[in-house]
């Protein structure tokens, strides 16, 4: 009798657990699926942003995050072969194309700095009272200054080619001009080591700052606006990318509280923000 009542209550309890398990929230039961792949680019990596953000987002949503920083370039490549869960890339050319080709779901915007031109003091070609980033460039070009390019497909080597494609100059080739093939922190201190010029973002730049012995020499054009958006993958191309997870990694990224990490960001340390937060805004309204 007694274990009869014991299969009973066993049973039963059985049960209850099973219901209430039916019964919580999926916030509450965790993600069904916790690893999350992030392909994003190096100035993200190397400014110290996800540092910061990474494990905010872990602890408040129970994901477990792998991040591969990379230029925007390889990171939608990335996407496109279903290598990664979401991106977060500034490149807004090319994310356009990703979006028109169905490898990307809503591309919300999260952020922008800007690119500066830095160099050595010295600044052998004399770009430092150039009146535009254009006019800078093809100083370097004429003076026959080195120059180092990242070369690897990213955000900030689109944003380079097309400073020289609106120069009208062709540096491939050029002795004075040389592809580093690495990410934006080794690229300054390859730059900083040559003593050449090269274009970055400025918030890998101020994060750095203190051991490359650069300067900016030209800043505050439009044409060096940097804009970030977040892009979910797209399930209906790659079922198997962990979409519930890209979304929430999506919305955080343009959240009230994330938005606000990203405005104070570098303050502290650098006297000033090196990300300034744009979610809700339009790419157009930027830098005006």
């Amino acid at each position: 009798m007694k274990r009869e009542l014991k299969k009973v209550l066993g049973a039963a309890l059985v049960a209850a657990v099973f219901l209430i398990g039916m019964a919580l929230p999926a916030s509450a039961a965790g993600p069904a699926q916790k690893n999350l792949i992030l392909a994003t680019t190096t100035s993200t990596q190397d400014s110290g942003l996800l540092d910061v953000l990474i494990p905010v987002f872990e602890k408040k949503t129970g994901y477990f995050v792998k991040t591969i920083a990379v230029g925007s370039g390889q990171a939608m490549a990335m996407g496109q072969k279903g290598e990664a869960d979401v991106l977060l890339v500034h490149s807004p050319d090319a994310e356009k194309k990703f979006m028109t080709e169905g490898y990307g779901v809503n591309r919300l915007i999260v952020m922008h700095n800007d690119f500066i031109v830095i160099g050595a003091p010295a600044d052998p070609a004399a770009i430092k009272g150039a009146k535009s980033t254009v006019e800078a460039f093809k100083k370097i070009a004429a003076a026959g200054s080195l120059f180092l390019s990242r070369g690897d497909n990213s955000g900030t080597h689109a944003k380079e080619k097309g400073i020289w494609k609106a120069a009208g100059i062709n540096p491939e080739r050029q002795k004075w001009y040389q592809q580093t093939g690495l990410g934006m922190g080794q690229t300054l201190n390859v730059a900083a080591e040559k003593k050449g010029y090269t274009l970055a973002d400025r918030g890998t730049y101020l994060a750095l700052k203190k051991n490359l012995g650069l300067e900016i020499l030209k800043q505050g054009d439009p044409i060096l606006l940097n804009v970030y958006h977040v892009i979910p993958v797209n399930p209906a191309k790659w079922p198997k990318v962990n979409a519930d997870g890209a979304k929430t990694f999506s919305d955080f990224m343009v959240s009230a509280e994330t938005q606000g990490i990203i405005k104070t960001f570098g303050v502290e340390k650098y006297g000033g923000a090196l990300f300034f937060p744009d979610a809700g805004k339009k790419e157009d309204d930027l830098g005006k």
